[in-house]
C-alpha cells in the first residue's frame, strides 16, 4: 500500500473509533447524538477495513488496524442485530383468528410528506390504494390539508388537522371514531403533537399519539427531542389505554433517546426481531435509517409492517396493521426505566421549558 492510502486507512479506522464510541458520552447534542444513526453504515464499513487491515497490512500495523476495526464491528452490531431477523421479536404476531376480525383490527400508515413536495397524488394514491383506517401526515401546511382533505373526505370521516407554515404541521385522518383529541405544544413552542383517542368497531378504546419532535444539528442541543419523546413516553404508560405512539421522532430505533423512551412507556417495537424498515433518507440508498416509529401496548397483535413506495418526500411511509385484544402478550418487555434515567428526563424538560427559542429548522421547507 502506499503512504497515501495508509493514511487513508488510519484516517478512516480512527474517525470510526471515534464516531462509534462518542455517543457513549449520552451528551444531548446534535453534533453527538447523529453520530448514533449511521451504525449499519459504520458496521459496514468497518468490515472493509478490517478485510483491508488483513490482507494488506503487516505486523504492528495489522494487529492494532483488526483490533480497532473489530471493535467497531462488535460494538456496532451489538445495537443494530436486533432489528434483523436472528434476534427474538419483541411484537407478537397475530393468528390467523385475530387477522380475520376486522372489528378489532386496525391499519394505520404513518408519512413525513416533506412540505415542499408537492406531489400531493402519490401520497393520496397510496391511501386510496390501502385504505387505512388511520392515515397520518407531517410536515403539511395549508395547502397539504386542503389537497388530502378535498381528496380524501369521503374516505375519513374523521380529521385532525394542524397545518403550519414552519415544517412542523400534521393532519390526522381517521375512519375510526375519534374524541378527547388534544393538539399541544409539548416543550418548544410552535412543535405540536397530537393525542386522540380511537373507538373501534368491536367497542374498544385506545389511545394514539402522533409526534414530530425537531431533529438533531450539529449547532444545537437535543434537548427538544429529547423531552418530548420522553414525556410522550411517561404520559402513554400511566394512560389506562392500551397505546400507540407514532411519528417521525427524528431519531433511530437503536440510540439511547429511543431505548430510553421504550423503557419509560414500556411500549413495544414491532420492528426489533424483523428488519430496519429505514424511511429516511428516500433519495440516497447508502444513508438510510429508522427515523419514522410506532411503539405499542402488549394489547396490539401484529398483522403487517411494511415500508411503502415512495411519495415524493425524503421519508418513505409506512404502514402498521394491528389486531387489539384484550389482554397483554409480548415475547419480552422492554428493561423498565431508572430512577437515573427519570431524573435525567426531568433535568431536559426543565432547561427545555427555560429557554424562549424557535424550533429547530423553521424556514428549511419554504418555498
Amino acid at each position: 500500500m502506499t503512504l497515501f492510502l495508509i493514511s487513508l486507512y488510519w484516517f478512516t479506522v480512527g474517525f470510526l473509533v471515534v464516531a462509534t464510541l462518542v455517543p457513549f458520552s449520552k451528551i444531548p447534542h446534535g453534533a453527538i447524538r447523529s453520530f448514533a444513526f449511521p451504525r449499519e453504515q459504520f458496521f459496514v464499513l468497518a468490515l472493509a477495513m478490517f478485510a483491508v487491515g488483513l490482507f494488506f497490512l503487516g505486523g504492528q500495523q495489522r494487529l492494532v488496524g483488526l483490533i480497532a476495526t473489530g471493535i467497531v464491528i462488535v460494538i456496532n452490531a451489538i445495537y443494530i442485530a436486533k432489528f434483523t431477523p436472528i434476534w427474538r421479536t419483541q411484537s407478537v404476531d397475530a393468528t390467523p383468528e385475530e387477522r380475520e376480525d376486522d372489528s378489532r383490527r386496525v391499519t394505520l400508515i404513518a408519512s413525513n410528506v416533506k412540505q415542499s413536495n408537492r406531489d400531493y397524488a402519490k401520497l393520496i394514491d397510496l391511501i386510496k390504494s390501502e385504505q387505512p383506517d388511520i392515515a397520518t401526515a407531517l410536515e403539511v401546511d395549508a395547502a397539504w390539508v386542503d389537497a388530502l382533505y378535498s381528496a380524501l373526505k369521503d374516505d375519513f370521516e374523521h380529521w385532525v388537522k394542524v397545518d403550519q407554515e414552519n415544517s412542523y404541521g400534521m393532519v390526522l385522518m381517521s375512519r375510526l371514531p375519534l374524541d378527547e383529541t388534544e393538539v399541544r405544544e409539548l416543550l418548544v413552542e410552535g412543535v405540536p403533537s397530537i393525542k386522540t383517542r380511537v373507538r373501534m368497531d368491536s367497542g374498544q378504546a385506545w389511545r394514539l399519539y402522533i409526534v414530530h419532535p425537531e431533529p438533531p444539528v450539529p449547532n444545537h442541543d437535543t434537548k427538544g427531542r429529547d423531552g418530548e419523546i420522553a414525556l410522550i413516553g411517561m404520559e402513554a404508560k400511566k394512560d389506562p389505554l392500551p397505546s400507540i405512539v407514532t411519528g417521525d421522532l427524528n431519531d433511530v430505533a437503536w440510540s439511547t433517546t429511543t431505548r430510553r423512551f421504550q423503557a419509560l412507556s414500556g411500549l413495544l417495537d414491532p420492528r426489533i426481531g424483523r428488519g430496519f424498515y429505514n424511511t429516511f433518507h428516500a433519495g440516497v440508498v447508502l444513508a438510510r435509517w429508522p427515523l419514522d416509529h410506532l411503539f405499542h401496548d402488549p394489547e396490539f397483535r401484529l398483522i403487517r409492517l411494511a415500508r411503502m413506495p415512495n411519495v415524493g418526500s425524503d421519508h418513505f411511509p409506512i404502514l402498521f396493521s394491528f389486531a387489539l385484544r384484550d389482554t397483554a402478550a409480548a415475547h419480552y418487555l422492554p428493561e423498565p426505566s431508572t430512577e437515573e434515567e427519570r431524573e435525567d428526563v426531568r433535568e431536559i424538560v426543565e432547561d427545555e421549558r427555560a429557554v424562549d427559542r424557535e424550533a429547530i429548522g423553521t424556514d428549511w421547507e419554504k418555498g
